[in-house]
């Protein structure tokens, strides 16, 4: 065999060598890097800024329900209704936060039947109920008769003994958030409709 040949057959084995292992890099690759079905799924219904982590801004109102122990049933409740997004958008928004106890008040069965996602309409309606769309501290909320929810219903206010009480739920605590404030209430605030 010349020179010549011999140089060129080298080449071309070198050539090959190259290009298997180029094709054997991208289909590993593609291996690795290509989510399954329900990974895919799981990255769609997880989108958007309820999901995005930031440790410097101060918290929203969802990321003060999900840090509380007491608002366990709430969170789920949210998460069910896929409303996350709603619950961290800029605001302001007054949130009545009804602790797991208010919850667990509610007639047996309830909330598990609210939780099915047949039912998922009418659990983001009463999670609205909860929800006024501008920032009220407890004291400015004693001025109000009624404060108009996202649901589109108005709920009572009262002051009784110098305690606020909102649809007939009790405020016994509140939270200032980065887009509004939460205030923990001692019952569900059933809407009318």
């Amino acid at each position: 065999m010349n020179t010549n040949m011999y140089k060129k057959s080298i080449r071309y084995s070198l050539f090959l060598l190259c290009f298997a292992t180029i094709s054997c890099k991208n289909e590993a690759v593609d291996k690795v890097s290509s989510p399954s079905k329900s990974q895919q799924q799981e990255a769609q219904q997880r989108q958007g800024q309820a999901f995005i982590k930031d440790d410097e801004a101060k918290p929203s109102v969802l990321h003060i329900a999900i840090g509380s122990k007491d608002h366990t049933t709430l969170v789920a409740a949210v998460q069910a209704a896929q409303l996350e997004n709603s619950l961290v958008n800029a605001g302001p928004l007054t949130v009545f936060a009804p602790t797991n106890e208010a919850f667990n008040a509610l007639p047996e069965g309830t909330v598990d039947n609210l939780l099915k996602p047949e039912n998922i309409d009418q659990l983001a309606y009463i999670l609205k109920h909860h929800v006024t769309p501008a920032t009220y501290d407890k004291e400015f909320i004693k001025k109000f008769k009624k404060l108009g929810q996202a649901s589109n219903e108005n709920i009572p206010v009262e002051v009784k003994n110098g305690e606020v009480y909102v649809g007939g739920a009790k405020i016994i605590g509140s939270v200032p958030a980065g887009n509004g404030i939460v205030h923990v209430v001692d019952k569900v605030i059933l809407p009318s409709k």
